[in-house]
């Protein structure tokens, strides 16, 4: 019997009502069996500062365990002033001296089609921290589409999740599969809508 796939999901907004958020959960509320999904939250994380490495806060060595145990993760960042939450950049920086996201499975998700600069800014900092960004997992869900519930976006997200999952296990040890591997999902090659301002969700 094939090990759970384990997913971690993050969202760069702290608000209740978050859009980004709303569709993580839709994410975990739908994933298949022999896959888990949680969304960890990063408001308990500090401010990133490397002088805390040799002793470093609970929080921080909390969220660098869920982050390792992961296969894959999904990240949703809201975008101001054209890039990415501080909210999320500060738990990447966390996560920069941390071998084991390297290599790790990442999902972007973007909840907002006028969000292309959060969008770039996100993968850009992800392929430098060596990440391995799906791009058949990777969505940027359309407007009026980006609201849970909504059978346009369920049926996205349940793509994307799949695809993601498909990507992971791959490289899971001890797993086998029928289908090739295919190196286009992993491209960084991505199409953007024109900017607008006021995404930030």
């Amino acid at each position: 019997m094939a090990r759970v796939t384990r997913i971690v999901a993050l969202s760069g907004s702290l608000r209740r009502q978050s859009v980004n958020t709303a569709l993580l959960r839709e994410i975990a509320a739908g994933a298949p069996d022999g896959v888990a999904v949680e969304i960890v939250s990063l408001e308990a994380l500090p401010l990133f500062n490397p002088d805390l490495e040799p002793d470093l806060p609970h929080a921080v060595t909390a969220f660098r365990g869920r982050i390792a145990a992961a296969d894959a993760l999904v990240i949703a960042s809201p975008e101001y002033a054209h890039g990415v939450s501080g909210v999320i950049k500060n738990a990447l920086d966390w996560l920069v001296a941390s071998e084991d996201f390297a290599g790790k499975p990442v999902a972007v998700l973007n909840a907002a089609p006028r969000a292309h600069h959060a969008d770039t800014a996100l993968r850009e900092t992800l392929s430098t921290m060596a990440a391995r960004v799906v791009e058949k997992a990777s969505v940027t869900v359309p407007l009026p589409n980006a609201a849970p519930c909504h059978p346009a976006t369920n049926e996205m997200l349940t793509d994307a999740l799949a695809a993601l999952v498909t990507a992971t296990r791959r490289t899971m040890p001890g797993e086998t599969h029928d289908q090739p591997h295919n190196n286009a999902t992993e491209q960084e090659s991505h199409q953007h809508a024109p900017a607008n301002e006021g995404t930030g969700q």
